[in-house]
């Protein structure tokens, strides 16, 4: 899907002449550099996701030890978490005390 997007912009700029006689020379070195960028990009786009996460993940966990919510509470305070996720937390939270 990437590379096609990544066709389809260059047919796209070629067909509107911007800067047609650079794209046509280049347009293999065009298409690298475009693929780089956009996994860059992804890259850092899921380590962001990754990172919220973790982040919610703690602060569940810190929800769970005070022992003051139930689990249908923090998940309302922690919606990226799934009760899935939020019971395996309280029994590793468990498990450690």
């Amino acid at each position: 899907m990437t590379q096609k997007a990544v066709m389809e912009t260059i047919r796209i700029c070629r067909d509107r002449n911007v800067p047609r006689e650079y794209l046509a020379e280049r347009e293999k070195e065009v298409v690298t550099i475009m693929m780089s960028l956009f996994d860059e990009e992804q890259i850092m786009k899921s380590f962001i996701r990754s990172e919220r996460h973790d982040a919610d993940r703690e602060t569940a966990e810190r929800l769970i030890k005070k022992g003051k919510m139930t689990l249908e509470d923090i998940a309302e305070c922690v919606p990226s978490l799934s009760m899935e996720e939020l019971r395996e937390l309280e029994a590793e939270v468990m498990q450690m005390a």
